[in-house]
């Protein structure tokens, strides 16, 4: 399992990727769940990245107008993401398929396409997150990205259980696609997390002194879940 660790500017990679992180995720959190990355910090935030470390960019929660998501997929991915997510927030199945396959055909090879449902599904009036990966592989994305929405407390874990999280991360895995899991995680979730084997496990809040919004990456909070995610991980493993 890789830890994402969302964070705004250069000063944020730098401490995230020197304390342990395996993606540099860049968004707006004061924009929503997924606030769009301006390409500014993406190109800064890349220039700082040890080369080795993949860098991924929001595009926002949605809902979307396809070219204009597209074009901004495609200069994300010219600053530098290597990874683009876009948010299925207030579309039906229909409209997400349709804007994916639009941002899928406008990126150039080597940048992946991760279609992002939210475990609030009816407070963000999206799809269900079990139905993700099918719609997914319907549009050519790369990967899923699993989240919340809304941001008041309620983690991932208040909305699914490990059940349909095991469920969710082997449909993605059948599908070739890749897994990740986010929405307000704690050091103390990661066993949990650890359970279902996602490829990605995404934070922000929890490595922030502050909150998610107005807070900065702390060096020492990002280590310590790198470390905790390790420990739940060979914990595991020895287990089975």
């Amino acid at each position: 399992m890789r830890l994402l660790i969302s964070v705004t500017d250069a000063a944020e990679a730098a401490d995230a990727a020197g304390a342990g992180a395996d993606i540099i995720d860049v968004k707006d959190p004061g924009a929503g769940s997924l606030g769009r990355a301006p390409a500014e910090w993406v190109r800064a935030i890349r220039g700082v990245t040890p080369p080795h470390l993949p860098v991924s960019a929001a595009l926002g929660d949605g809902p979307f107008e396809a070219h204009a998501v597209t074009r901004a997929a495609l200069l994300l991915s010219e600053c530098g993401a290597q990874y683009v997510k876009v948010g299925l927030r207030d579309t039906t199945r229909s409209a997400a398929v349709e804007t994916l396959r639009a941002v899928r055909g406008g990126l150039p090879p080597g940048t992946a396409l991760i279609a992002v449902g939210f475990a609030d599904a009816g407070r963000a009036c999206c799809p269900d997150p079990a139905t993700l990966p099918a719609l997914a592989s319907a549009a050519g994305a790369d990967g899923c990205l699993v989240d919340t929405a809304v941001k008041d407390g309620r983690g991932l874990l208040s909305w699914l259980d490990e059940a349909a999280l095991i469920a969710l991360v082997a449909d993605c895995h059948a599908r070739r696609l890749l897994c990740g899991l986010a929405g307000s995680l704690e050091a103390d979730d990661l066993p949990r997390i650890a359970a279902v084997r996602p490829d990605i496990v995404g934070i922000r809040g929890a490595a922030c002194l502050g909150d998610r919004v107005s807070g900065r990456i702390s060096r020492d909070r990002v280590a310590a879940l790198a470390h905790g995610l390790t420990v739940a991980e060979t914990a595991r493993g020895r287990a089975r």
